[in-house]
């Protein structure tokens, strides 16, 4: 039988402290609050028994021509109250296990789990920020451990409390929704990172070293049998982080607590150079290609043009649908360790339900079937010991021990100066514009003047069309070329020059990514998209009340 920790233990102290309060009064009986209410029949009332009267001296003046007559009293039975709920937000793929969950749930609280669809994780942290102050949020949502700085700087995620059960989590999982502050936030799930793919039919075991890899590359393609070594996705900060930790460079230090530090920032290390310096000189021999871009890098590996990438579980039906011989290496070359995203189940603070909430995740969901169920539909390495040391599925397992030392995705607001500028540099850095250690050295210094507010109050389009208005790359918030000037009336304006094409864009404020607004005006929310036709003259209007913007094109 399931142990009711939270809420059975609270009502029975209460029952105590009544019966104290009475003395001797009998006691009453007490519906336990894992039961139903229970609606007690009203008491039916004793006959009144009336003292006799005394036989008068004089007759009455008036005889009663009638007996009174006394109307019954009907006392209404009390309604019924309503069943109370526990509401949870979740995504599509997790919604009908957590139903599956809700008969047991009524059956030992006697309360009734409601789970709301907000169709994919990211769409749930920006309803988060704007339904939970205002006290209409859920009770539990489903999230990514990198939210917590945000959230808790707002005040809204609950610590929570695991007990005995936090023993049965990946230390590494637990460590992602562990803030600076040194509470828990969350119950993961599920864990992703980076895994070493390569190709079975050009290589026969995997490379131990980046040397290596470029060894063997450069052979094949010699040989004749493919175009590069290896190939980078869309954002080579995240997706090249194996390159650079194995060279030693990192994106923030940690205190003697082990908390990201924001202070120590690490992108014009010599470890971080060295790594960009190696991505530099593999370009420029042809090894690799210069563009960081998701379709190409894909591409190239399953026509067998490339015989190593770095992917991600979420990429595993992609892959294993082209029909490409691989596998999945158990390491990274040189020991180098990639990004490692924990999802998670965490508990509004403004919930009239956070013990209640605390039991249903304790009890219900860290458990081994339920896990297993989690497991088995999300595609992605199982945040519980005991799924993760069972699993049949060859590439998760080789993941998960690929993942085994990785980094947690720093998860204080600081992250969110980070992307662009270091994406930015590592870009600059192997098209040639810049050499290594100036790249990495401006991105570093540009990282800390954001961290120091530099760009506070900057209202910035970042999107696909800066490089025509100026800019060194794409999709950078602190591009001051983009940068959106206000007018008498309170709006934003920028008007640039732009190509016939197709274009997105979002709005960004303070320089970085830790505050957006999508083309619903709601926080991270999707992508403007704008068509031309033909070369034009376009101007943007920003609205810092609805966060919405409007564009007009000459």
């Amino acid at each position: 039988m399931k142990k009711k920790h939270f809420v059975t233990l609270i009502f029975v102290l209460i029952v105590m402290l009544m019966l104290s309060a009475c003395g001797g009064a009998a006691p009453a009986t007490v519906a336990p609050a894992t039961e139903e209410p229970v609606v007690e029949e009203p008491a039916a009332e004793e006959p009144i028994v009336e003292e006799p009267m005394e036989v008068p001296t004089e007759e009455p003046a008036v005889e009663p021509t009638e007996e009174p007559t006394t109307e019954p009293v009907v006392e209404e039975t009390p309604a019924e109250e309503p069943m109370a709920t526990l509401k949870i937000w979740a995504d599509d793929t997790r919604t009908p296990i957590l139903l599956g969950l809700a008969d047991d749930f009524r059956a030992e609280y006697g309360v009734e789990l409601v789970v709301e669809d907000l169709g994919v994780v990211q769409d749930i942290r920006s309803q988060v920020l704007i339904a939970a102050p205002a006290g209409e949020g859920p009770d539990i949502y489903i999230g990514v451990h990198d939210w917590l700085g945000a959230l808790v700087e707002s005040g809204l995620v609950a610590p929570i409390e695991l007990g005995d059960t936090k023993d049965e989590f990946v230390e590494s999982t637990l460590a992602a929704f562990t803030y600076t502050d040194g509470n828990l936030y969350g119950v993961p799930y599920a864990s992703e990172n980076l895994g070493f793919f390569y190709n079975t039919e050009l290589v026969s075991e995997p490379p131990t070293t980046w040397d290596e890899v470029l060894e063997i590359g450069r052979t094949l393609q010699g040989e004749g049998k493919v175009e590069y070594a290896i190939a980078v996705s869309t954002g080579p900060l995240y997706n090249a982080l194996p390159i650079q930790t194995a060279f030693g460079g990192y994106i923030f230090g940690v205190d003697e607590n082990g908390a990201w530090n924001a202070d120590d920032v690490g992108l014009d290390s010599e470890g971080e150079i060295t790594a960009v310096a190696w991505m530099t000189g593999a370009v420029e021999e042809g090894l690799m290609p210069e563009t960081f871009d998701y379709e190409t890098a894909h591409s190239l590996f399953e026509t067998g043009q490339i015989p190593f990438l770095m992917a991600g579980p979420w990429a595993l039906d992609r892959i294993r649908a082209s029909g490409v011989p691989y596998a999945v290496a158990d390491s990274f070359p040189d020991n180098g360790a990639p990004f490692l995203g924990v999802q998670g189940f965490m508990i509004n603070p403004f919930s009239e339900n956070v013990l209640l909430a605390q039991a249903f995740l304790t009890e219900f969901v860290a458990t081994e079937e339920t896990m297993q169920l989690l497991y088995e539909t999300g595609l992605r390495p199982s945040a519980f010991k005991a799924i993760l040391e069972t699993t049949d599925d060859p590439d998760l397992k080789a993941m998960g021990l690929a993942g085994a030392n990785a980094m947690p995705m720093p998860n204080i607001p600081e992250m969110g100066s980070v992307w662009s500028a270091a994406d930015n540099g590592i870009t600059l850095a192997v098209t040639g514009e810049q050499t290594p250690e100036e790249a990495m050295t401006d991105a570093a210094e540009q990282v800390r003047a954001l961290i120091r507010g530099a760009l506070a109050g900057m209202v910035n389009l970042p999107g696909t069309f800066q490089d025509q208005a100026g800019c060194g790359a794409q999709w950078d918030p602190a591009c001051q070329a983009t940068a959106m000037q206000e007018g008498d009336d309170g709006l934003l304006t920028l008007v640039v020059e732009l190509s016939a094409g197709d274009y997105e864009f979002k709005v960004a404020l303070d320089g970085d990514w830790t505050v957006n607004y999508g083309s619903d005006g709601a926080q991270d929310g999707p992508n403007y998209t704008l068509s031309l036709a033909s070369d034009s003259t376009v101007t943007f209007t920003y609205d810092p009340e609805t966060h919405l913007v409007e564009v007009a094109t000459e």
